[in-house]
């Protein structure tokens, strides 16, 4: 008589068999567990299903001592309820089988369950009975299969004696293995509560929800030291390190290990200080965990020769950064300098994505330069008798710390694949004339245009270069066809370019023909744009052209971007964060008001209005805007036309949609004719489709002929962005 199963996981009723009876059933892999059926098992007649005698008897439900949380169980599942996001807290390895849940999340494979728990609990006798399976071995001395192992309780690599089990990669140390359960821990004192009992004592268990060990803030794998009633736990290694320690420089008191109350810095790095550090409080000073016993000698590829550890405490400035110090230093002899652990280590070359040169470090400059120079970063004072970062082709100079940070505000693309060669042209010259000893395209054919486009340098009034949107000025490129035109700095941009000033620093595309909002000057625009595959962001071609040190016709010298400047803006006289700034006269430009077009239109005057910098008219009423009648402040930059001796504010000339082409056209909306033009009616205002008010600002006009639909773009729009 056949012996026969009915299993939750499965709707037909299963046959036990104590080998497998075909040789299809030799490859076959068990539902519970995952492996190859061998030794008794269940099948389905019906069906491929296969469970292992032991994987089918295991219990439904399981309190596990590495899991007390409010008395949660594991409740066995025939499969995980996230597929593909269920990890086992145990081996941190995907769980694809029968699962073992909790109500809070964690699950475990059928064998962690098992095999935890059975350590858990110290009865290794019972992992010893089943070694006919899974053979557990002790080993005092690392083998092939231990070499890359690492401890599914401390997460460190199995170097020492260590539980392992060749079949199931389980492995422990055996130090893991044998710990106490509970501890009870100094470090842990939990205040009382009116309403519940806070347990004193810290217990073993799964981290499957990976808390922060509270000493050195890391968020372990594996098993951690933890209360049950709070968010307090601690590494295994961590909850094993001594309360009370002596130092060499400091013989007075014993440092305890305590919480950081009074926040001390290290002495021995002077980084931040973190919550958990040894501390005599009668001295206020305190050591990070990790920094009771830096190494006496440090050799790095950045110097020459070895640097030393200095015990003793003495104020000094380092020689690498020019940051002084009251903690440890390390010497070298040879050299005479004395610097900070961290400084041993900096980067010998630096490429800032705002300098166009690779940067160095160097201790000092040397008689030729001059002692006190401005960091080109902060602007701050650098003493060049210290350490700094230079670049001699171009005298930029920045402070060691201001280069590291800069550097870390950005994601670098680290692969190889594109090269200065792709980032090239984006034109293919159809002809060309030689002007001296330079070859000069006369005529072009560029991606963002069907037909080619001729070389010109006469002025074209009212019409804007479908790049940058700005008006034509000499040499530009145009399509003798089509309403088309193109500065020819514009033509030349290359397809891919990084962008000094975006945080992805993996090359950018050149896009046109479409509308979007530029992430860093916030218009709407048409025309080119530099599209981050990464963020999705777009950055039209005015604010990419731009550079970190960029001129302005409104100010003699160049302009250096400073992210942290806060100031009066010259040209609008709005105080606020001011990027661009000479620091020799006080000089201060918004980023917009860097990028104001020199040449404008406004219907209030026939002529071109040009951008102003200074107001040379002293009588009062001049110093009102024409367009908006309000006054104007003398100090700010305005539009301005000379011959009708017209002034107008800057914002009231270049209005909402300074950067959007019209006779632009637009393939989306609920028209049924397509495509749409931008316009901009000056004269005669006729009604909007949408909210029947009359069009005065940026419409869209249908192109169909006797069609007399428009729309405001400002309609519209919110249904494109």
């Amino acid at each position: 008589m056949e012996l026969q199963l009915k299993h939750f996981s499965h709707e037909h009723a299963l046959i036990f068999k104590e080998e497998p009876s075909h040789e299809s059933d030799e490859y076959a892999c068990c539902s519970g567990c995952g492996k190859v059926v061998s030794g008794p098992s269940f099948s389905c007649m019906e069906c491929r299903f296969y469970l292992h005698k032991k994987c089918a008897e295991v219990p439904s439900e399981i309190n596990h001592p590495f899991h007390r949380d409010r008395n949660h169980n594991f409740k066995l599942l025939s499969s995980p309820p996230y597929e593909g996001t269920s990890l086992c807290c145990f081996c941190d390895k995907l769980c694809k089988n029968f699962v073992y849940q909790c109500s809070c999340g964690l699950s475990l494979h059928l064998d962690c369950a098992s095999f935890s728990y059975k350590i858990a609990e110290k009865k290794f006798e019972e992992v010893d009975h089943i070694a006919h399976i899974d053979p557990l071995i002790s080993t005092e001395s690392p083998n092939e299969e231990l070499k890359n192992a690492k401890c599914y309780g401390c997460w460190k690599p199995l170097l020492d004696s260590a539980y392992f089990s060749l079949d199931c990669g389980f492995c422990l140390h055996k130090k893991c293995a044998e710990l106490p359960l509970e501890i009870n821990h100094s470090l842990h004192q939990p205040r009382p509560r009116w309403f519940s009992f806070h347990y004193r004592n810290l217990f073993l268990q799964f981290n499957g929800t990976r808390l922060p060990c509270q000493i050195c803030r890391k968020r372990p794998r594996g098993l951690v030291y933890r209360c049950l009633n709070c968010k307090f736990a601690l590494h295994i290694e961590c909850a094993e390190i001594p309360i009370e320690i002596n130092v060499p420089y400091h013989r007075s008191h014993p440092f305890i290990l305590q919480f950081n109350s009074e926040n001390f810095p290290c002495q021995n790095c002077q980084e931040t200080p973190k919550p958990f550090s040894y501390c005599c409080s009668s001295c206020k000073l305190a050591l990070h965990v990790e920094c009771i016993s830096p190494p006496p000698v440090i050799e790095d590829e950045s110097h020459q020769h070895p640097f030393n550890l200095f015990w003793k405490q003495r104020p000094f400035f380092c020689d690498a950064c020019g940051i002084p110090g009251n903690c440890i230093s390390y010497i070298c002899l040879t050299c005479g300098l004395t610097v900070h652990r961290k400084c041993i280590s900096l980067p010998i070359v630096i490429n800032l994505p705002r300098h166009k040169h690779p940067i160095s470090h160097i201790y000092f400059l040397g008689e030729d330069g001059l002692k006190m120079k401005r960091c080109r970063i902060c602007d701050g004072k650098v003493n060049t008798d210290y350490g700094s970062y230079y670049c001699s082709s171009c005298n930029y100079i920045c402070h060691v710390n201001c280069a590291i940070e800069d550097y870390k505000s950005y994601m670098f693309d680290e692969s190889k694949e594109i090269g200065e060669q792709s980032l090239g042209s984006v034109i293919s010259v159809i002809k060309e004339s030689k002007v001296g000893n330079n070859a000069i395209a006369t005529e072009i054919r560029h991606f963002s245009h069907q037909h080619n486009l001729v070389l010109s340098d006469d002025i074209e009034d009212d019409k804007r270069c479908d790049g940058c949107i700005l008006f034509i000025s000499a040499p530009y490129y145009h399509c003798s066809q089509c309403d088309f035109f193109l500065h020819k700095s514009c033509a030349e941009v290359p397809r891919k370019r990084r962008l000094w000033f975006h945080i992805h620093q993996s090359p950018l595309t050149l896009i046109s023909d479409f509308i979007f909002v530029c992430g860093v000057c916030d218009y709407e625009c048409s025309g080119f744009a530099y599209k981050c595959g990464f963020c999705k962001s777009y950055i039209c071609l005015r604010c990419a052209l731009v550079s970190s040190d960029h001129a302005s016709e409104g100010h003699e010298h160049r302009l250096v971007f400073y992210e942290n400047k806060y100031a009066e803006c010259n040209a609008c006289g709005k105080r606020s964060m001011v990027p661009y700034w000479c620091s020799d006269c006080n000089f201060a430009l918004h980023d917009k008001c860097l990028k104001l077009p020199h040449i404008a239109r406004h219907k209030c005057d026939e002529h071109p209005l040009k951008l102003t910098y200074h107001e040379d008219n002293a009588y009062p009423q001049h110093r009102y805007c024409d367009i908006c009648e309000e006054s104007r402040n003398l100090k700010s930059w305005f539009y301005s036309c000379t011959i009708c001796d017209s002034s107008a504010h800057l914002d009231c000339v270049l209005r909402e949609y300074p950067f959007i082409k019209p006779g632009t056209t637009y393939e989306e909306g609920d028209h049924s004719h397509r495509p749409l033009v931008f316009v901009r009616k000056v004269y005669h205002y006729p009604e909007c489709h949408i909210c029947c008010k009359p069009c005065q600002d940026l419409a869209l006009e249908c192109a169909e002929t006797g069609c007399n639909y428009i729309v405001h773009w400002i309609c519209i729009k919110h249904s494109f962005f």
